[in-house]
This record gives C-alpha cells, structure tokens and sequence, in this order.
C-alpha cells in the first residue's frame, strides 16, 4: 500500500510543532528578561526527555551552578494553566545534572515544557528558562507511531566539524517529526580522543571542536562527564533534544571497545593507567544515568538498570536491551554449553517473559549489538568474538545459545510481530532470517534493520553466519575502513506503523533523509 509522509494520527498537533520548528536554545520567552542577569544558573547544554509513554517521562538539564530544578508544562505554547514539577537540587555530585520525572500525564498529546533553574539559596533568582516539547505515547490504536534508531556518535576521531555544520544528521532527523528517537549505543566514544585536525585521503583537513576532556581516553568521572558533554556542544543535537524524546541503551564505546565485566586492560596499552575495565565501566555508567533522561542507576535495586520494556500505546512496545553488563568474557565463541552468554540468565528470562505478556502488535527487540552480524574482537592480538555470531555457519555455539532459546520460546508461544533493530557495524543493511536457511531451524522467519553511524567512520559489511539462516536483503557501506562522514556513509532508520492497516514500514535514510530502501511488514503473522 502507499504511505502518506506521516502518519493521520494527531495531524493537528504535527502541524503545531511545524510551525515551532525554529526552536533554538536556549529560548526566551516572553516574560523572562529579567532572568538575563548575571550570576543566575543558566542551562546552555539543553533540555532532553526520554522515556517517555502514554502517561510519564524525564525530563533532563544541566545547570552551570547549583540550581534548584522546575519543570513547568502545558497543553499550549503560552505556558496557560501550567502544571509545576518540583526537581532536584543540581550540584556537584551530579555534575550538575538532574532529572525530573513527569506523570499523570494525557496520553497522545503534545507536551510543552520549560525548565526554570532557581538559585537555591534564594528561590527568587531563577536563571532564563529553557523550552522544549514531546508527544506522549498514543491510547489509541489508529494514532499510528513513528520513530528513528541509528548509533556511534563522535567515533573513530571524527567530532563535531565546523566546516560540515557540526552533527547535521540530528536536523535531517528532525524535519521528520518522530514521536522518539531509539539511540542503539555508541552515544559518545569514551575510549577515542578528538585532535584539532586530521587528514582526510584526498588531502583534505577535518577540522573538530576539541575540549580537554576529549584528549585522552576516558579514566575518570570527569573524563567520561567530559564526553557526554562534548556532543552538547552541537547545535544540531540541542535542538534535536528538546523536540524528540530518546531512549537511549549502551554498547562498548560509553567505557571502552569491546569491553566486558571483569576484563583486565594490558600492561602494553599505556592509554590507561586504571587497568580494571569493571572500575571504568562504574564511572561511564554514572556518566550516562547523570547525562541522559534514563532511569537512575541504582546499586542492587532493579530500577536503575539499562533493560527495560517502553509501552508506546497498543501498537508498539520497544524492549531495550543491555548486551554489555551481563555478558561474559570475548572468546572464540566455541562452548556447547553457555547459560551467561551475552544476556545474562536474569534479563534472558526477564525478556522472554515481556514478551509472552506484550499485547502489542509489534514488538521491537532494540539489540546494540546484531545477530547474525560476525563482529571480530582483535584486541591485545586475539581472534575472539565480540557479538554473538562466531563465524561457524553450523549449529549454535557460545552466544548463540542464548538467542536459539529466544528465538525457540519466540516461535512456541507463537509471539507475533518481533523486528530487531540495532546499530554498531558502522553501516546500514536489512537481513532476512529463514529457518530453511539455517542450521538452526527451530524458529520462525524474522528481519533485523541496522543502521548508523551518525557521526563516526564507516566501515564495510561485516560477513554473515549462517545459523541462523540470514540472508543480506540490502546493505549500503563503504569498501574501505574508517570512511570520514565528510564522504557520506552516515545512516538512520525510521520506523512508520500505520495506525489504520498496522503495518510496519521500515526506511533506511541517508544523512540528509533520502530514502535508500523500504521494507514494510503485515502485523498479526507469525514469521515473514
């Protein structure tokens, strides 16, 4: 069937947020000159929200001093009948960073804010607020849902470059009006500095933004603080941020490449002098829980962790997956018997049990890594495996174990509607998994999208392994490695799902938006 450019659903409130679409930040409204003066908190990093459903969500901002945190919200622009929020006091054990959680909320409306950043010594001074607008998840079936997923942000040495107009994919993503924006890992590169200026093939010079804390790899708080606030300094991210919502899941790149929990870091690798990957990853996890509107880390309590379902109204629910804390040690990938895998036994089973409750038509499976994707771990010189395929086209072995038992409870309980959609390789591509294909065959036919980077190099395909039967349906990527995204190659997918018929289209995009393949998929069938 053809699609219309957006979905019917909520076309009022669409044009509404067309016709805001110059929102800059930091925004003055009105009423707030006064606010201007000196020494009042100010928030020039943005605002974000994320998580957000039919009825709840966060709200971010980071404060330049101690600053008590408001949220004001409205149904309006004008800010009429708003409804106050009470935050957090902002201070240096944050970072100055803080998070407000909104409920109570009308489902399928537009959602106008602003954050007031008070002194909190004296309530009176408030800094210049800052503005922004999301749509919460839909009550209603015919509404239809649209959002974007792509990964690897500021990778390889390839920054926010003045001359290319900084991270423009941001705005391409945002001239689309998504409901949310599904960051699959990768969101900084703790483990890649960003110099002043690198040599492009042709002789060309690719200038980047430079701060201190991006001249080195990553070792302390402050030094994974610096990276997440390094990509805040990009215009376009800003303004993307306080128009669309994220949910936001980590790889390797938030600590190191290829990480995993116990890994001791060579002798030989003089970057680091903290040697313990498990003390780094405590760092870049605070980092992340304080730089972006996820729920709040917290040691031992199931809230704070990374996995966790997003209720996006009948028609979607989105399972963010955490294949980097739970995993066990990169290895030839070999075993017969692997019961921790890349999941953890705990979020293996808290996911087939999402899934067999989801009454969702669709069912989004947000993986940060892929699946039938061969993704090599050569660091210190070893051939080991750094995802789940291994390479060996025969019958399940070491991580694939876990996702055989997946797939197997997926096809018996006869769950409908699973699309996975991942990042990582630093290209784009759809596969078509078919059990006549597969080594494994008990599980029914499923795709899986991958997209980005956004702003990184790109890198050519990575091979295929034939467990699972996957078949490379379409795949855009460069023939040689670390391509600069001054040559192209940066990706995002949009998801559309139909609020009339259910179908799910998916579209590959180009960094301006251009449309490089389409898929679109029937709801209700098991397997396709």
């Amino acid at each position: 069937m053809s699609h219309r450019p957006f979905p019917g659903r909520r076309a009022v409130l669409r044009g509404s947020l067309a016709a805001s679409a110059a929102l800059t930040l930091p925004t003055t409204l009105g009423a707030a000159p006064a606010f201007a003066r000196s020494g009042r908190p100010r928030a020039p990093w943005g605002v974000q929200t994320g998580d957000v459903t039919a009825n709840a969500g966060l709200v971010w901002v980071r404060s330049d001093r101690p600053a008590r945190m408001i949220v004001e919200t409205s149904a309006t622009e004008s800010f009429r009948r708003a409804r106050s929020w009470r935050g957090p006091l902002l201070g240096p054990g944050t970072d100055f960073t803080g998070t407000t959680r909104l409920h109570g909320l009308p489902p399928g409306e537009q959602i106008h804010y602003r954050v007031l950043l008070a002194d909190p010594d004296d309530p009176r001074r408030g800094g210049e607020p800052v503005t922004g607008t999301f749509r919460t998840a839909p009550a209603r079936r015919r509404d239809g849902v649209r959002f974007l997923w792509s990964g690897d942000l500021a990778g390889q040495g390839w920054g926010i470059n003045p001359d290319l107009g900084g991270y423009r994919i941001f705005d391409a993503m945002a001239r689309l009006d998504p409901d949310f924006f599904l960051f699959s890992g990768d969101t900084v590169y703790a483990d890649g500095p960003v110099a002043a200026t690198a040599a492009l093939p042709d002789g060309r010079v690719w200038r980047n933004v430079t701060t201190e804390e991006k001249s080195k790899v990553a070792e302390t708080l402050a030094e994974f603080r610096g990276n997440f606030r390094y990509n805040l300094l990009d215009e376009n991210l800003r303004r993307f941020n306080a128009r669309v919502p994220s949910i936001v899941q980590w790889d390797d790149h938030e600590v190191r490449n290829n990480w995993y929990p116990g890994q001791r870091i060579a002798d030989t690798d003089t970057r680091y002098t903290e040697k313990s990957v498990d003390v780094l990853a405590a760092r870049a996890r605070r980092a992340f829980g304080e730089y972006f509107p996820t729920p709040a880390p917290r040691p031992g309590a199931r809230e704070g962790r990374m996995y966790r379902v997003l209720r996006q109204g009948p028609l979607l629910d989105v399972f963010v997956l955490d294949m980097r804390t739970y995993r066990n040690a990169n290895s030839p990938g070999d075993r017969t018997v692997d019961p921790q895998g890349i999941l953890g036994r705990e979020q293996l089973d808290w996911l087939k049990g999402e899934l067999a409750r989801s009454r969702a038509v669709w069912k989004v499976i947000a993986a940060d890594m892929p699946i039938g994707l061969v993704v090599p771990d050569t660091t210190e010189g070893r051939q080991h495996v750094e995802a789940v395929a291994q390479g060996d086209p025969g019958a399940p072995l070491g991580r694939e174990l876990q996702i055989a038992e997946l797939l197997r409870f997926v096809k018996h309980r006869r769950i409908t509607g699973t699309v996975w959609l991942t990042a990582d390789v630093h290209h784009t591509s759809a596969q078509h998994y078919r059990p006549e294909r597969a080594a494994f065959g008990d599980f029914e036919p499923f795709w899986e999208f991958v997209s980005g980077p956004l702003n990184a190099g790109a890198f050519p395909a990575s091979a295929l392994d034939g467990t699972f039967g996957p078949e490379r349906v379409w795949v855009k990527a460069p023939t040689a490695s670390n391509v600069s995204p001054a040559d192209g190659y940066q990706f995002f997918g949009e998801v559309d799902i139909d609020g009339d018929s259910g179908e799910l289209t998916v579209r590959m995009r180009e960094q301006d938006g251009t449309v490089l393949f389409t898929k679109t998929l029937r709801p209700g069938l098991v397997g396709q």
